[in-house]
């Protein structure tokens, strides 16, 4: 129960210190809680002091906005976020002249004025001169000197929610704007550069993440795009008048995320109640977005996506309210913080509809966008904490896994020795009892005492599975042969290797009247092997190839290069291999139908087993009567000269 209280009481806490930053924001970077001097009927008064203070004077108050339907109408910016200005019988858009006298006292100076965010073309005048235009954020700088100057702004909109002038202007020395200006490009690239770098990062677990991984990786990104839109307006990039269709379904996207991820956090993502809420939140979505594009056609859009945004806030809030309340208990940490993290953000949405028009930062970010970047470097910690879990974990198996994987080495290699001494022994032993028994069979036989039709046929049966048992012992005695051989591979000149198998064998193929022809490659290559396996593989491949091939028949060894493999061929123009026989050939203790008396079965798994060995394959091809062909490929170990 006390540990229950615990988690209670975390959301409460944050909640708090939310709570107190929200209202530290309201005053300490809020344009709308500035000192004085403020604008009344179209002039705003001010003095030499007023424009050297650290804080521009923003020019709220005091302007007389003309369009279509009213003339030299008093307002202030934000006011109206565009020219319908509540009659939905109207167009929000057209053109527009927003008017205010700079009543100076004091010696002249040089200052500049900036208007951000001005979603409309725009022309700025001063005292009747066009100092700028554009589309974007507009930067006009003058001499001011002492009297009256007519600052005239003059819009134009075909599209969007806002439309005239909705964020208020700042007017200061060079310095001091630039000053503020560095701090608020400086802030917003951090806001930018952070949640793509995360949302980047968390590609990696795209796939082993799980659902949480890829909803955090959609929210950075969806961030991303929304923060981006300072520096669509800053550099008055040309899609600075249709950006806010990327921004607002950036926006509808990141809720989503969040409510996803808080649903994801408290364990409900299968419940029926989520399903139904989903699909709600997914058509709001859609409709707010389809209003977007609708705004320039039917003029009630504007009011209708105004109020259904609000509405969107308000049911993205409550979700993550309720579901941390429900989810408020976990055990996991990730999913504490998960679910704290989306309340956070949902309370921002609703701080920032709260102060609507009467909230807008001098150099940081609006409410939600603070929560919405809390919420991104939560996320982000969790995710490093997480990927140093996972690692410390894995060491930690790691050296497990390395301790228990020598361990059971040095028992294998115990079971080996032990087995090749076995073996060694049992062949030892066996040989004398084997060929004492096939002694005392030739002598029965020689000495035909007793010996009448029916003892011949048993003794037959006794030989046979004599000479069956001398083979098998052969054949483990090349086992226990190759099993001694130890050491590194070292590298094996090709060309010396041919050399050394012509000056071997030559001498034993012309005793059987056959040809031996070793065709070295032209440039040498080297492959890595121990060299005795080398001896072993080509003692078996000749030996066999001399039994199948008849007086004046040919042998030929051959090499060459393949890519990056090495090919080795050994041929002859034996008897063959039926057709049958070549996917057994490579079985072990299988015999041929041709070597029946002689054979051991074991050769050429033997061959297959040190070509493998070298990382290499081996394939045979043969034709009854015409011959067979062995093609080996092993890598190459690169010396070439």
């Amino acid at each position: 129960m006390k540990q229950q209280k615990v988690l209670w009481w975390q959301p409460l806490i944050v909640m708090i210190l939310l709570a107190v930053f929200f209202v530290l924001l309201f005053y300490a970077d809020n344009k709308y809680q500035t000192s004085p001097p403020y604008g009344k009927s179209g002039i705003i008064t001010l003095r030499e002091q007023d424009l050297k203070r650290n804080c521009p004077v923003f020019l709220i108050d005091g302007w007389l906005l003309s369009d279509d339907r009213v003339a030299d109408q008093p307002t202030y910016i934000g006011e109206f976020s565009n020219l319908q200005r509540g009659d939905l019988s109207v167009s929000p858009h057209g053109r527009a002249c927003y008017q205010l006298t700079l009543r100076y006292e004091g010696a002249p100076q040089i200052v500049s004025v900036d208007f951000p965010e001005l979603s409309s073309a725009y022309v700025i005048s001063l005292n009747g001169t066009q100092l700028a235009e554009g589309i974007g954020s507009g930067r006009i700088t003058f001499l001011l000197t002492e009297g009256n100057h007519v600052l005239m702004v003059e819009t134009s909109s075909k599209v969007g929610y806002y439309s005239g002038m909705y964020f208020p202007a700042a007017i200061s020395t060079e310095e001091t704007l630039l000053r503020v200006s560095r701090v608020q490009g400086f802030a917003y690239a951090l806001a930018f550069m952070l949640p793509l770098a995360l949302s980047v990062f968390t590609l990696f677990w795209w796939q082993s993440g799980g659902k949480r991984s890829r909803w955090f990786a959609l929210l950075c990104a969806c961030y991303t795009i929304y923060m981006f839109r300072y520096f669509v307006f800053a550099f008055n990039m040309p899609v600075a008048q249709y950006w806010f269709l990327a921004q607002s379904l950036a926006l509808y996207c990141l809720c989503f995320s969040v409510v996803q991820l808080t649903v994801l956090a408290c364990g409900a993502g299968c419940s029926k109640a989520w399903r139904w809420l989903r699909a709600a939140l997914l058509l709001l979505s859609e409709l707010l977005f389809l209003l977007c594009l609708i705004i320039p056609v039917l003029p009630w859009a504007v009011f209708l996506h105004g109020r259904l945004t609000d509405c969107y806030y308000i049911v993205i809030f409550f979700t993550t309210v309720f579901f941390t309340v429900r989810g408020i208990t976990e055990k996991s940490r990730e999913s504490r913080y998960t679910l704290t993290g989306c309340l956070v953000f949902g309370s921002g949405l609703l701080v920032n509809l709260f102060f609507s028009n009467r909230f807008e930062p001098i150099r940081f970010f609006w409410q939600f966008e603070w929560c919405g970047l809390f919420l991104v470097i939560l996320f982000g910690a969790m995710m490093v904490s997480r990927s140093c879990r996972i690692l410390r974990e894995n060491d930690m198996l790691t050296n497990h896994l390395e301790e228990q994987v020598k361990k059971r080495t040095e028992e294998v290699t115990q079971l080996l020795n032990e087995r090749k001494a076995f073996f060694a022994d049992m062949a030892h032993d066996l040989k004398a009892p084997v060929f004492a028994t096939q002694s005392f069979i030739e002598a029965i036989r020689k000495s035909g005492v007793g010996v009448d039709t029916e003892l011949q046929g048993y003794l037959d049966q006794a030989q046979a599975k004599q000479w069956e048992m001398a083979r098998r012992l052969q054949g483990l005695s090349a086992i226990n042969t190759l099993d001694k051989i130890e050491g590194e591979r070292v590298p094996v000149s090709v060309k010396e290797m041919l050399s050394e198998i012509y000056a071997t064998y030559h001498g034993e193929a012309e005793v059987q009247s056959v040809y031996l022809i070793v065709e070295p490659p032209g440039q040498d290559m080297f492959l890595m092997a121990q060299p005795q396996k080398l001896d072993i593989l080509f003692e078996n491949l000749i030996y066999n190839a001399l039994r199948a091939t008849p007086r004046n028949g040919r042998i030929t060894i051959s090499a060459r290069m393949e890519g990056d493999k090495i090919c080795m061929v050994v041929e002859d123009t034996g008897c063959g291999i039926p057709e049958e026989e070549l996917s057994l050939v490579f079985k072990r203790f299988y015999v041929g139908a041709n070597n029946k008396e002689t054979g051991t079965g074991l050769g050429l798994y033997i061959v297959h087993g040190i070509v493998t060995e070298l990382g290499g394959t081996i394939d045979v091809s043969s034709t009854v009567g015409k011959g067979t062909k062995f093609i080996m490929y092993v890598p190459s170990c690169g010396y070439i000269r």
